[in-house]
This record gives C-alpha cells, structure tokens and sequence, in this order.
C-alpha cells in the first residue's frame, strides 16, 4: 500500500515580519523564509517527518515549481511534477512585529489548459494501484471543472483505494456523489455542504451521521478550530480539546491535522486514537512561525499531554 498526495494548485510559501505596517511605506521586511506549499504537499512534508513515506503529484510550473520539486527532494519526499506552461504561483504571509498580528495574500493559481490537465489525469491513474491511499488537499487550479475530483474517484473506483478529500464548496459536493473513505471539513464547509448558512453542535452531528449512514463516507472529521475537533463514523462520535498552546501561525494546521489523521489510519489505531494524532499534528503546526509546520519533539509533548487527560 503506497501513500499518494495530489495538489493541483501549489505555491511556494514565503513568509516575512515587518516592524510595523503603515500605508504608502516602504516596508523593510525581515526574517524571510521560502518553502513548498499546498494541501497534498504540506501533507507529505508532516508525514514524512513521522518517517511516512509518501508520492506527491502536483502541478509545476516555471522556476516556481522547480523550487517545491527541490525542496520536497531535499526531504526525501517522492516528487511527481506534472509540468504546465504557467508559473506555480506563490503566497506571502506577513507578521507585523508591533501587532503581532499575521497578514496572509493568497494568489490565483496558473490557468491549466486541458491538455496539461489530461496528463495530470493519466499521471494519477499511472501511479495509483490497488488499495492505496489517495490524499486529496486542496482547491482546484482555474481551467479545472468542479467535478474533477469527482470524475477522478469514479475512474480509481476498481482499484478500490481509499480517499481522504479535503476541499470545498462544489468540488466536495460533487465528489460524495462517489464512496469517499473521509473527509475534514471545518464548520463553515460543513454548513455549507447541509446547505445552511451554519449548523448547532447537534445539527453538526446529525447531518454528519447521516452522511455515514448514507455509506458515501466512512470518516468525518470536522475541524473546530482552537477548540480541537470532533470524528463521525459508524462507531460512534468522538471529541478531542487540544492543550492550550501560544498560536504563531495556524497556516498549515488543517493539513497537518490531515497528516495525523493519516498516520494514525495507516497504524491501524482505534478512532479515537486517530483523532488524536490529528489533533497533535494540527496543534503542533500552530506552534510554528509563519509558514513553518509542525516539529516532531511538539508533536510528541502534545501527545503526551492529551494522553494524561483520558
């Protein structure tokens, strides 16, 4: 069984601090970092700091994408570009030192053209064999129909893999037309997907019962936040609070609580348990400045803490 990532709409993360936002300033930023960024990629990296090997597929482009191919190299992570004409974009977070407050600018990603996005399709099928898993992270690049992911579960249906989506609005809809192994959206996508402005905690839970009771999706995971978050399945309901922790940055965390979830799948650990390291690797990631994620030893004294409240 391999683990596979697929993030359609990369980036590379670059992360500053400036002493003190002011308008029609020339701002001196400081403390710059540059990494590879995106659902799927992000994923990898996590994983592999808890020694999971996994293939990540993604799209590249320009010197932009040959930066994230280096960098996933550099960590030993199994790089699959699929190449595109347009330049990976790039994202920028901003932390005003006075404030401490973070400003985040995400950027459109490149327009896929529809010859770019059959080899992305012929790339997934190639790679993927019977009874992997499948993470899918992240929005859809301009050029790419809402189905997409839907279309691509539907095709990997007979190697009955497991997949773990993570996305939202008319993708996600569209994908639990097909059997999706889980999901995690967070309460906003949640709602969303009831088609209601917001849910209560007990309409939360019912409209996640009668999603795995429709067997379209074996887990839910919902993310609450600070608050930690709560898994749904055919056993029953369970609640994780994560231990206070100064937040640096939460850019990441739903990946990395992806991660965890993953990890703990692939150890075959109770649900609870799952949820657990979820809920560590999430944590763990808030933890770090800007675009940084999460770091064993943070992973590791979550655990310990969350293993003392049972």
């Amino acid at each position: 069984m391999k683990i596979i990532t697929l993030t359609i709409n990369p980036a590379v993360d670059k992360s500053a601090r400036v002493d003190g936002l002011s308008p029609e300033q020339k701002l001196r930023c400081h403390s710059l970092k540059y990494q590879a960024g995106g659902g799927g990629i992000n994923i990898s990296r996590v994983l592999k700091r808890l020694n999971v090997d996994t293939s990540c597929i993604f799209t590249s482009g320009g010197s932009n994408g040959e930066f994230i191919q280096q960098e996933l190299e550099k960590s030993a992570i199994h790089a699959i570009p699929v190449f595109l004409k347009s330049w990976t974009r790039e994202n920028l977070s901003v932390v005003d030192t006075k404030t401490n407050l973070q400003y985040r600018f995400g950027m459109p990603g490149p327009k896929i053209l529809e010859d770019e996005i059959k080899l992305l399709n012929k790339t997934i099928h190639e790679i993927i064999s019977f009874g992997d898993i499948l993470a899918i992270s992240g929005s859809l690049g301009e050029g790419i129909p809402f189905n997409f992911y839907a279309e691509l579960i539907r095709g990997l249906a007979t190697k009955e893999i497991k997949v773990i989506l993570d996305t939202s609005g008319d993708a996600l809809v569209a994908s639990l037309k097909e059997k999706v192994y889980l999901i995690k959206p967070n309460q906003k996508e949640l709602a969303q997907l009831a088609g209601k402005e917001w849910l209560n905690a007990d309409e939360q839970e019912g409209f996640c019962k009668e999603l795995v009771q429709s067997e379209q999706v074996k887990f839910i995971v919902v993310s609450l936040g600070g608050r930690g978050a709560f898994i749904v399945s055919k056993d029953g309901i369970n609640y994780l609070t994560p231990p206070p922790v100064k937040v640096m940055s939460t850019i990441g965390a739903g990946d990395s609580m992806l991660a965890g979830i993953i990890y703990g799948l692939t150890k075959n650990e109770t649900q609870q348990n799952i949820l657990k390291w979820g809920v560590a690797c999430g944590t763990a990631t808030t933890m770090e400045e800007g675009t940084d994620l999460a770091q064993v030893e943070n992973i590791d004294a979550v655990i310990k803490f969350l293993d003392k409240q049972k």
